[in-house]
């Protein structure tokens, strides 16, 4: 009989390091997204900023800065979530990196 050095194939997890050396894997983004009402009418969603800040003052100030209406939302799974009339992806992504509430690689901007 002839010995082969056969490796037989295992389960292999390519992410299972990354939570081993605090990679990208925890690292908490701010996601921005738009959704699509009727006709031209469009809603911005901003979800993911830490829960110490004053999410009534960021919406004073992204409203008066846009002239937009906007409101925060209570969800139960998600937190509190910023909504605002209108396209405002790209406004509030530099807002927010600019007044250095989030830095701009923990941005995520959704949508088409």
């Amino acid at each position: 009989m002839v010995d082969l050095d056969v490796q037989i194939p295992t389960t292999f997890d390519p992410f299972a390091e990354a939570g081993e050396l605090g990679g990208t894997g925890n690292k908490e983004y701010v996601h921005i997204r738009i959704q699509q009402r009727n006709g031209k009418k469009s809603l911005t969603t901003v979800q993911g900023l830490r829960h110490d800040l004053s999410y009534e003052k960021i919406l004073k100030s992204l409203k008066k800065d846009f002239c937009c209406n906007g409101n925060v939302v209570k969800d139960k799974e998600l937190g509190k979530i910023i909504q605002l009339q209108g396209d405002q992806r790209k406004n509030v992504s530099q807002f927010l990196a600019n007044a250095g509430i989030v830095k701009k690689d923990q941005i995520k901007i959704h949508g088409f």
